[in-house]
């Protein structure tokens, strides 16, 4: 009786805890919270200022002792008191209502997680109001938001590409065949934007101009037409401001290090991955989701260098929180998915 009320009237929330942003989904309700994981911080009195949209808004522009975090680095928790006030944030947000009954939590995290890290995300999770945790690796769950057919026993590949990390796993009958965890991924080709303006312009620009250059002019393979955009920063040697006009070109030139690794993560799995099981990827194909799934022409690389077609899932920034909504709403895939 009382399992029948926890299911009737908590609200059961299923997160997708990256390093870029934090979603929610809300049993019976959807996506409710769809925010950037960064907090901002008054330093002398731990203030909190701001969390989310608004703190993205500050992020790299905080006077003297304001500091804008992020909490999360390369999927794991970075800062453990500061995740906790973010999540609570927005598990308080989602929650429009108040409900009497703690809500069970499954939330993802990266394959190559490690016992520490772990427990790290549950106690954040409990000491937030969870009365349950479950962890389900972000590859899983996003292989289940494309809607890939995860539970019969046939090799699904999937390759989520989130802010701090890159998930490559090979799925059979819920389980998971093969799985290559890299630190690279969307954050790190921004980082490479940044590093190559500073070696080849002599130019300092900041992490947000470098992730505007990326949507707007990032690709990862050649393009029809070349594209040009505007870039301002400070020169290394005078200290002033200077603009430099770009080519598509010249940025794909400076992400390549960051998309050799995605491709050998990628080549790597397929060779440790069972003949038969492989068979079915090269039928079937590669499943990109995640944010770094949308850089042109990644799926057109990948088909290049790995000799498999990929293709993008249709909502690859939301294929991790749909998959993990889905676990939520089904008893029996989740007592299959769980890692914990």
């Amino acid at each position: 009786m009382f399992d029948w009320l926890l299911s009737k009237f908590s609200k059961d929330l299923a997160i997708d805890l990256g390093t870029a942003n934090t979603l929610i989904y809300v049993k019976d309700k959807g996506i409710v919270i769809n925010e950037p994981s960064i907090v901002v911080v008054d330093e002398e009195s731990n203030e909190i200022i701001s969390v989310g949209q608004e703190a993205k808004a500050m992020y790299g522009r905080t006077p003297k002792g304001i500091k804008a975090i992020r909490p999360m680095k390369e999927g794991v928790i970075a800062d453990f008191e500061v995740t906790k006030i973010m999540i609570k944030h927005f598990i308080s947000k989602a929650n429009d209502t108040r409900s009497f009954f703690r809500p069970k939590m499954v939330i993802c995290v990266p394959s190559g997680i490690t016992s520490v890290e772990k427990k790290a995300v549950i106690d954040s999770a409990e000491q937030s109001g969870a009365r349950e945790v479950f962890l389900v690796e972000e590859p899983m769950a996003a292989a289940i938001g494309a809607n890939l057919p995860i539970c019969k026993p046939i090799g699904n590949m999937v390759v989520d590409i989130g802010g701090g990390t890159t998930e490559v796993e090979v799925i059979s009958m819920s389980g998971v065949v093969h799985s290559k965890s890299i630190k690279v991924a969307g954050d790190g080709i921004d980082s490479n934007i940044a590093q190559y303006f500073r070696k080849k312009f002599g130019l300092i620009i900041g992490v947000n101009a470098a992730e505007q250059i990326k949507v707007e002019i990032g690709s990862a393979y050649d393009t029809p037409e070349e594209r040009n955009i505007d870039v301002r920063g400070i020169d290394i040697i005078q200290g002033i401001p200077r603009s430099v006009t770009v080519s598509d070109r010249q940025i794909r030139e400076g992400i390549q290090e960051p998309l050799r690794a995605i491709i050998e993560a990628i080549r790597e799995t397929v060779e440790q991955t069972p003949p038969d099981l492989v068979s079915d990827v090269v039928e079937r194909g590669i499943t990109l989701t995640g944010g770094g799934a949308l850089l042109s022409g990644l799926d057109e690389l990948v088909t290049k260098e790995i000799q498999i077609t990929a293709r993008v899932a249709d909502n690859p920034l939301l294929s991790v929180v749909l998959g993990t909504g889905k676990i939520i709403d089904d008893k029996e895939l989740m007592r299959r998915v769980v890692i914990n």
